[in-house]
This record gives C-alpha cells, structure tokens and sequence, in this order.
C-alpha cells in the first residue's frame, strides 16, 4: 500500500530539496489520503515530483518529520536500525570520545532521528523523546540500542515542552506513563579525561549531565593554572573541577540549586579533595545577584566562567535574551582582573553566534572593559551538527582576554 502524499504549495520546495529534515505546515497545499498522525507519507512539489518521505503529525507546526530523499528507502524496523547502528559506528571512530564513558549516541535530526536523543552514562542509557516519530519507532529504537551497545540500563523520558507542541497540547497518558521511567534512586559515576562525576539521572538537567560542554572544559582548564576561577551557574561543579585539575589555586561555585551544589561537594571528594594550596567554594545563590555583589565589593577575579541556562526557546524571546546575555556579561567583566579571561556560553539556539559576540561586545562597551576574542567554542563531536540542519549548533562559546 503506498503512502499518502503531501502536496507543497508552489515555490515552497526549496528546503525539501535541500534536505532540511524539518517540513511546516504553512509549506502544505494539500494531503491526499487520510493519513493518520504518526504515518508515514510521501511529499511531492505542486507538479507531483516525488521529493522526499517521512512522518506526518497535522497536530504540529513541524508537520512532517523528513527522513530520506530516496525513493526506494522504506521506513521500516530495518530503516530505524540501520540509524541507529550507523549513529553508533560514527562515535566509535570518533578519537575526541576516547577520555570519556558518558557519550551522546544519537542526537536527533543530526543523526537521522528527529525527535530522539541517547545518552549513555557509564552504561546506564537515557533515552529523551520529542516528537511522535520517535516516539512512534521506540520499539524498534530501544531494541537497536540495546543490541548495539548492551546498556546495563534503560531510562526514558520526555521532552515536555516540544511533546506538548507535538500532540497539540497535552501529552498523551500512554506517552507519559511509557516515558517516566524511574532513574537510578544513587547517582551513577562517570569518568571524564581521568575525573570523576555523578550524574544524578533521577532529578538532574538535560538528561543528567552537560555532555556538551566536555571539550570546552579541557581548553578552559588551560587557563586556570594559578588563577582565582568563579564557576557561576556551576550545575555539579564540572567547570570548576577541571580548573583545581588545571591548577587553579582557588575556585568558587555558584548556583541557585543547592542539591547541585551538594553533587558539587560529592564530586570534589570522589577526586581527592583539594591539594593544601588550594581553595574550593560552593555558593547557593542567584548569579545575577551575586554577581553584583561583588562588583560593588574589592573581591576579583582571573577567570569567570558564564554557563547560564537557555534564555531563548524561541524566536519571540530573542530581545529578551540577548538584554538578558548583555546583562550577565556586564557585571561578569567587572569581576575580572585586568588581563583576566571570561568564558561566556549561550545554549540558546535561536540566538546565533555572530548575535552573541555583538551582545558579548555591547557588553564590553557598557562596562568600559577592552574585550578580545582569543578562542571560539562549540559543543562536544558527540552533538554533531549536519550541514543540511544548522539548527542544531545551539552552543556556542567565546573566551576573552578582558584588560
């Protein structure tokens, strides 16, 4: 039986044959048939050239979730596989995963898998869902895993807020039963380029653990040797490990999140504690606050870290955001002993890099610092980003010289 077809308006087809993986409703002319949403249906231009076949959800903006551009290529048990397995294969040949037992295996729409993300903590495998496609093919997702990697352990979860965009609304019972697994009750304890981490799966961010942000920890550590490093929105306290590792002679967390700051401290003992030289805080505050306190203190810094959460998820909060980023790096560069470096971060994918540095540089002019960009970073080689989909390089960092 073949599929139902989905017809483009005319003119709208560009993206199709560029190979974005994403199709919006407002691109649709017509759908023939009567699929149902999660089906899998073919898509045409306003001529009827065969284009390109994936899943259809009318419920949603995204209205068809685009998975190959042959037109031989079924969407069956094997296509999923087959994914699955050659997402797999790409981070075992990857040498930059080699320092590390916490990978990212599949990551979505960059891996030919909308809507799934898997994350292996020391064996124990975090699947988060996001879209009814992959929550459609987890069967099928969940058994090549498990034959590609043999995880000890499974744990599901739900992306709330884009489910919630996926099914109009609210999400299903069945979906959130199914995807509210029970995480380990302890905290499971990964290694990272010789230290050592847990991740609390139960209750903690992202699945657990900022996966992303492994590379820029190393490169960030260079700079710490002998330094006085303040880690604001410090989460577990990885920056600022890496730092005591880099040398750094003191380090100071802050985080609004007391239980974060807690792992922080569980962390530090796992690895050894501080050498007598050095100095290791654990603040529970709100940075924007904290940080003005200090500004208007003597207390200084050699390097401040800025990691903060996602201030964007939209394009609607982009002014928001980029008043919101300006405002952090103001105050975080008062902080900063002359000839001093800050470590600036947006996670925020609708806020792209060339916006950030003019925010990062708005900043500098307001504070009547001098900024110099020394190093550019972005997230680890585990979150790829597939030319044909930009949308997924989210993260994007810059370390600056501040005088």
């Amino acid at each position: 039986m073949s599929p139902a077809v989905v017809v483009l308006k005319s003119g709208r087809d560009r993206s199709v044959r560029q190979r974005h993986p994403r199709l919006f409703a407002s691109a649709i002319k017509e759908v023939s048939g009567r699929p149902k949403d999660g089906d899998v249906v073919d898509v045409t231009d306003n001529k009827g050239e065969w284009l390109a076949r994936g899943v259809i959800n009318q419920q949603a903006q995204i209205a068809v979730r685009l998975l190959t551009w042959q037109h031989d290529e079924a969407i069956d048990e094997t296509f999923w596989q087959r994914r699955v397995h050659a997402a797999i294969a790409r981070r075992k040949r990857d040498p930059a995963l080699a320092h590390t037992d916490a990978i990212r295996w599949v990551f979505g729409e960059s891996d030919g898998l909308p809507g799934l993300i898997a994350d292996d903590y020391a064996g124990c495998l975090v699947l988060e869902i996001s879209t009814l496609a992959a929550w459609r093919a987890l069967p099928v997702l969940v058994d090549a895993l498990s034959e590609a990697i043999a995880p000890r352990r499974i744990v599901r979860r739900m992306d709330e807020e884009r489910l919630q965009h996926e099914f109009g609304g609210m999400v299903p019972r069945a979906v959130r039963e199914a995807l509210c697994d029970e995480a380990p009750a302890e905290p499971v304890e990964i290694r990272e380029r010789g230290l050592r981490f847990l991740v609390n799966l139960a209750g903690g961010q992202k699945t657990g653990f900022y996966l992303d942000q492994r590379d820029n920890r190393a490169r960030v550590a260079a700079y710490c040797e002998g330094a006085a490093v303040l880690n604001a929105f410090s989460y577990t306290g990885a920056f600022g490990l890496h730092a005591l590792a880099g040398g750094a002679r003191r380090v100071v967390n802050v985080d609004s999140s007391g239980e974060a700051l807690a792992l922080a401290e569980r962390n530090l003992a796992l690895n050894g504690g501080v050498r007598a030289e050095q100095c290791y805080e654990c603040v529970e505050a709100d940075v924007f606050d904290y940080l003005r306190r200090l500004r208007n203190g003597d207390e200084r810094f050699d390097v401040v870290i800025l990691d903060p959460p996602k201030f964007a998820h939209h394009p609607g909060q982009i002014e928001r955001a980029s008043r919101a980023y300006k405002d952090l790096n103001r105050v975080g560069m008062s902080v900063i002993n002359p000839g001093g470096i800050l470590v600036t971060f947006s996670c925020s994918g609708v806020v792209d890099a060339a916006l950030f540095q003019k925010i990062v540089f708005s900043a500098a002019l307001e504070a009547g610092r001098e900024a110099r960009v020394i190093e550019r970073l972005t997230q680890a080689s585990d979150h790829p980003v597939l030319l044909s989909f930009p949308e997924a390089e989210y993260l994007k960092g810059l370390i600056c010289r501040i005088e």
